[in-house]
C-alpha cells in the first residue's frame, strides 16, 4: 500500500490548506454578496448583463492559488478526469460557441466553468487526511447554516421572499437564507443534512446532529416541495444501492429517464397533462411546461450544436424574437431541466457526454467504491450528494451553474466518488489518528493511495 506524502507537512502549510479550503468552500455557499437584494434585478435585464468583473477577478486569483498550491501535490495527476472525456466535452462547447450570439460571452462563460471545476477537484486533494476534510466542512457547513438562519432572524426583508419582491410575490414567507431564492436555499440546506450526517459518523457527533436537524428544519421553511419530498426518497435510494448496487442503478436510470419522459410529454401533449390533471398532479409543474415548450421549440430548430454555452437564455436575441409576443418563458434564466439545458448549450453531443461524465460513469465508480476498503461514510456522502443532485436536475438546471453551491457540490461528489472508487485504508504510525480520506489510483488505476498525511 502506497501513501502519498503530501506537499504541504509543517503547520504554518497545514494552516494554509485549511484557509484555501475554507476560502474555496465559503466561496461556492456563501459568495461576495450574501443576501442579495431582491429587487436589484429586472426579468427583461439579459444575462451578459449581469456579468461582474470583480467576481471574475477574485475567481481567477483563487484558482491560480488552488492551481500553484495542488500542483505542488504529488496527487496532481488525479486533477480534472476523467482528462479525454472532459478534454472532448471543452471541445465540443469552444466549437459550438461559434454558433452563440455573442461566441466571446460564451467563450467566458467556459473558462469560467473549467475554473469552478479545477476548485472542486482540488478541494478534495487539499486536506491531508480525512480527519481534517471531515473538521473543515463541519466548520464550513455550520457557518453556512448559521448564516442563513442569522438572516432569517436579523435580515427578515432579505432572507424571506416577501410579498414586496419584484419578482415571484407568490413566494411571500419562503425562507431564502443568504442564497437568494427558496429553491437554491432548499437545495443546499438538503446537502448540509447530508454532511451533517456525514459529520456524525465523522466523529463530530453533536455538531453533525444539530447540522442535520437544523438545515432539515429551513428546507422545511424554505417551501422548496422537490427538495424536502426528494430528501427522503434520496436516503432511501442511496440505502439501496449502497446494498445491491445493481438494483440501485437500475432504479436511478429508470426513475431518470422515466421522470423526465413524463415531464416533457406533459408539457406538450394535452391529453397527458389531462391525466395528470385528473390524478391530482399540476401538469405544469409550477408553470414549468411554459419553459420546456420554448426549449424544446428551440432544440428542434438546432439539434445538434445547439445555441452556444449560456447563450440562449436571457438574451437580446431572445427578448426580441416573435416568441417574447406569445410566451412568458422567454423571461425565464434557464430550461429548468439540467439534461434540457444541455441540448440547448451544446446539441445531442453536449447531452450523451455529459450524461456519461455524471451518470453513467459515477456508477461505476460508485459500485467499486461500495466494494473497496475505503471510509464508508465518505462514500455515502458523496453518494447521496450525486444522487439528488441528479434528480433535481429534472426540475432544475444545476449543470455548469457557475455560482452558488449546487453545482460546486455535486461536482464534489462527482470527482469524490472517483477518487473513492480506487481507495485503501492506509496505516500509519503518526500519533493523530487518521480516517480513510479521499484517495484515488494514478494513471495505471491500480495504486491504491490516501489524501495527504502529515
Amino acid at each position: 500500500m502506497t501513501k502519498v506524502v503530501g506537499a504541504v507537512s509543517s503547520r504554518d502549510g497545514r494552516g494554509f490548506a485549511a484557509f484555501l479550503f475554507l476560502l474555496i468552500l465559503g466561496y461556492f455557499w456563501i459568495g461576495l454578496n450574501p443576501f442579495p437584494d431582491p429587487n436589484a434585478t429586472s426579468l427583461s435585464t439579459p444575462y451578459g448583463a449581469s456579468s461582474n468583473v470583480f467576481n471574475q477577478l477574485i475567481v481567477v486569483a483563487m484558482s491560480g492559488v488552488v492551481l500553484v498550491t495542488v500542483l505542488r501535490n504529488p496527487a496532481r495527476q488525479l486533477l480534472l478526469r476523467p482528462h479525454g472525456l472532459l478534454a472532448c466535452l471543452l471541445v465540443w462547447m469552444l466549437f459550438t460557441g461559434l454558433f452563440a450570439g455573442d461566441p466571446a460571452a460564451a467563450y467566458r462563460r467556459i473558462i469560467f466553468a473549467i475554473l469552478v471545476c479545477l476548485c472542486a477537484n482540488a478541494m478534495l486533494l487539499i486536506p491531508r487526511d480525512g480527519q481534517q476534510f471531515a473538521g473543515l466542512m463541519s466548520i464550513g457547513m455550520g457557518f453556512a447554516i448559521a448564516l442563513s438562519y442569522l438572516g432569517v432572524i436579523a435580515l427578515p426583508h432579505l432572507a424571506i421572499h416577501q410579498a414586496t419582491d419584484a419578482l415571484e410575490q407568490s413566494l411571500a414567507g419562503d425562507w431564502r437564507g443568504h442564497f437568494g431564492h427558496k429553491n437554491v436555499a432548499a437545495a443546499a440546506m438538503v446537502y448540509a443534512v447530508f454532511f451533517g450526517l456525514y459529520a456524525r459518523k465523522a466523529g463530530h457527533i453533536r455538531l453533525g446532529l444539530l447540522m442535520t436537524l437544523s438545515a432539515a428544519f429551513f428546507v422545511l421553511h424554505a417551501g422548496g416541495k422537490t427538495s424536502a419530498a426528494m430528501l427522503p426518497a434520496i436516503l432511501v435510494l442511496a440505502w439501496t444501492f449502497e446494498r445491491w448496487p445493481k438494483a440501485g442503478a437500475a432504479m436511478l436510470l429508470a426513475g431518470l429517464i422515466g421522470l423526465n419522459l413524463m415531464l416533457l410529454t406533459a408539457a406538450v401533449s394535452t391529453s397527458f397533462s389531462t391525466l395528470l390533471a385528473s390524478a391530482g398532479i399540476d401538469p405544469t409543474f409550477t408553470d414549468r411546461g411554459s419553459i420546456w415548450r420554448l426549449a424544446l421549440s428551440a432544440i428542434a430548430a438546432r439539434p445538434i450544436i445547439g445555441y452556444g454555452f449560456q447563450s440562449f437564455w436571457q438574451t437580446e436575441a431572445l427578448f426580441n424574437s416573435g416568441q417574447a409576443m406569445t410566451t412568458w418563458a422567454v423571461t425565464a434564466a434557464n430550461s429548468h431541466n439540467g439534461y434540457v439545458e444541455q441540448l440547448i448549450n451544446g446539441g445531442i453531443p453536449a447531452l450523451a457526454m455529459v450524461f456519461v461524465w455524471l451518470v453513467i460513469l459515477p456508477i461505476g465508480y460508485a459500485t467499486r467504491a461500495l466494494k473497496g476498503r475505503n471510509d464508508r461514510a465518505l462514500t455515502r456522502l458523496f453518494l447521496r450528494i450525486w444522487l439528488f443532485s441528479l434528480f433535481l436536475a429534472c426540475l432544475e438546471s444545476p449543470f455548469f451553474g457557475n455560482s452558488g453551491p449546487i453545482w460546486f457540490t455535486m461536482l464534489v461528489a462527482v470527482f469524490g466518488l472517483r477518487l473513492q472508487a480506487n481507495a485503501g485504508l492506509v496505516s500509519t504510525a503518526a500519533p493523530i489518528p487518521t480516517l480513510p480520506a479521499i484517495p484515488a489510483a494514478p494513471t495505471a488505476e491500480r495504486l491504491r493511495q490516501s489524501l495527504l498525511t502529515s
